[in-house]
């Protein structure tokens, strides 16, 4: 499957997921910790399930790879960036809350910018901008 494909596939989970989220989230009066806590409980079973074959792979990885995925993937975007959206989806429209929390790709392109060397193109500094000018639009008062 395309990798275009996938990411519209990946922005309609996490979109419509997010909706049903809110829903759990205020008809149950749960916190944004128990919220995340069994969207990731439910996740890791299912994803356990799924990449149960290659685990052979994770020790031939290295110490330093798996701590980029550990800080990364576990801590940042994992337990910071998921304990911010459930409070933040609890807390206020999601109307308000989605355009703001899925800027990821903003940050992720500066991030490779000023991390991972990559290059500065005039088309994704108007990517950057449009990004910027969508969320003024969609989140504005």
């Amino acid at each position: 499957m395309k990798p275009e494909l996938l990411a519209l596939i990946t922005a309609a989970a996490w979109g419509i997921g997010g909706y049903f989220e809110k829903k759990g989230l205020h008809l149950g009066h749960l916190s944004p910790q128990v919220g995340i806590t069994i969207r990731t409980a439910v996740a890791l079973v299912i994803l356990g399930v799924v990449s149960f074959p290659q685990w052979r792979t994770i020790p031939q990885a290295g110490t330093k790879p798996l701590l980029y995925m550990v800080i990364g993937g576990g801590v940042v975007a994992g337990a910071v960036g998921m304990l911010c959206f459930y409070a933040a989806i609890k807390g206020a429209p999601l109307s308000r809350v989605m355009p703001i929390a899925f800027t990821s790709p903003l940050f992720g392109a500066l991030a490779a910018v000023a991390l991972g060397g990559e290059a500065l193109t005039p088309r994704m500094v108007v990517g950057m901008l449009l990004t910027v000018g969508g969320i003024v639009v969609l989140a504005g008062r």
